[in-house]
């Protein structure tokens, strides 16, 4: 530096900053760092949520200090090695204060400043609330059967699976329920996501079969864009995995759920093969998997087994199902055509 550099505020010799300043002017108009002493914030009174980035999300007091801190913290231009300490302290459920240091170096100096900054919370509704207790809703759930009323085990099961859903999506303000409850066949849900009810029916298909029908009606407009309900119908078969069937005077094991329809066993011999949902309407269910029962065979030879009739009590004789590998202890039957039969697909090892 120029030997005749001085100070342009205060005349005094070097060093001297970028800016020709000796340190004590360089501190004097430094404002190292600001946040406000008081910060306004907004809380859901429904359901407790805050603001946070224009969203409404759950978070942790401390975390919430923080993060208001983030909003609110300026520091100078040019500062580095920048380190900031927050401690969080309530004072009642509406009001809390922070406790702040801000240290960093400036041009070669070290800057240390501490700040306490009181926060205020508000009552605010959040959008999800507000739409809510306007039974505001993107979309309706039908819960059916083909054919037949649903069984209240069947709609315990079914309603379970959005449960299910909802406890492993992410967190959001639009995943809520705003009115459900039984209807003639079925059981209606009205949801406040669309994107919540494709998935929790694409859940359905996968778990329990079926097929689902979505049609759209228009509501009205919104920013120049058409606003849309959606329903979605999902009709549950009348038969589940593991069920006994009849289709074409023939018996089948349901194995497995596609896309288009079930996967059919056959039951007297080694042959599988997928069927539509058209042509299983055709079928009806001879024997269903909550009616067939695990039993002890008694004795066995080369095609058939002895087991005792789990309603009388009375030793029977079945036919030993194809995929019989001679070692199992335990055979599962089904009453089929008023007598027992061994099912294949079921064989319980020791």
């Amino acid at each position: 530096m120029d030997s005749g550099a001085f100070c342009v505020a205060c005349g005094a010799q070097p060093p001297l900053t970028s800016k020709r300043l000796c340190e004590a002017c360089l501190r004097v108009r430094t404002t190292f760092s600001k946040v406000p002493d008081r910060i306004q914030q907004e809380r859901c009174a429904k359901c407790s949520k805050h603001e946070v980035e224009k969203r409404w999300v759950n978070i942790d007091d401390a975390d919430l200090g923080e993060h208001r801190l983030r909003e609110n913290l300026d520091v100078v231009s040019g500062a580095t090695e920048v380190a900031v300490d927050v401690a969080y302290q309530p004072i009642d459920e509406r009001t809390a204060r922070l406790h702040v240091t801000v240290e960093g170096q400036l041009e070669g100096y070290d800057f240390a400043d501490e700040h306490d900054v009181l926060i205020q919370t508000s009552n605010a509704v959040c959008p999800a609330c507000t739409r809510r207790a306007g039974a505001y809703f993107e979309a309706t759930m039908q819960l059916r059967s083909a054919g037949r009323r649903l069984s209240d085990e069947e709609l315990k099961s079914l309603r379970g699976t959005l449960d299910e859903l909802l406890d492993e999506a992410e967190s959001d303000p639009m995943f809520f329920i705003t009115k459900e409850g039984p209807v003639t066949g079925g059981w209606d849900l009205q949801l406040g996501s669309k994107s919540l009810t494709k998935t929790w029916a694409r859940r359905l298909v996968k778990r329990f079969g079926g097929t689902i029908k979505e049609s759209a009606t228009l509501v009205g407009m919104r920013d120049g864009m058409e606003v849309t309900r959606l329903t979605l119908s999902y009709r549950k078969p009348a038969y589940a995995l593991g069920d006994v069937v009849r289709l074409k005077r023939q018996n089948w094991l349901v194995s497995a759920w596609q896309k288009d329809g079930p996967t059919l066993s056959r039951l007297e011999h080694n042959q599988r093969t997928g069927v539509s949902w058209r042509d299983m309407e055709k079928a009806s269910v001879v024997c269903r998997l909550d009616d067939q029962k695990v039993v002890d065979i008694l004795n066995r030879d080369s095609s058939g087994a002895e087991v005792m009739d789990p309603v009388d009590y009375r030793v029977v004789t079945v036919a030993l199902p194809y995929d019989d590998e001679g070692s199992g202890a335990s055979l599962r039957i089904g009453f089929i055509d008023d007598s027992w039969m061994a099912l294949p697909g079921h064989v319980a090892e020791d």
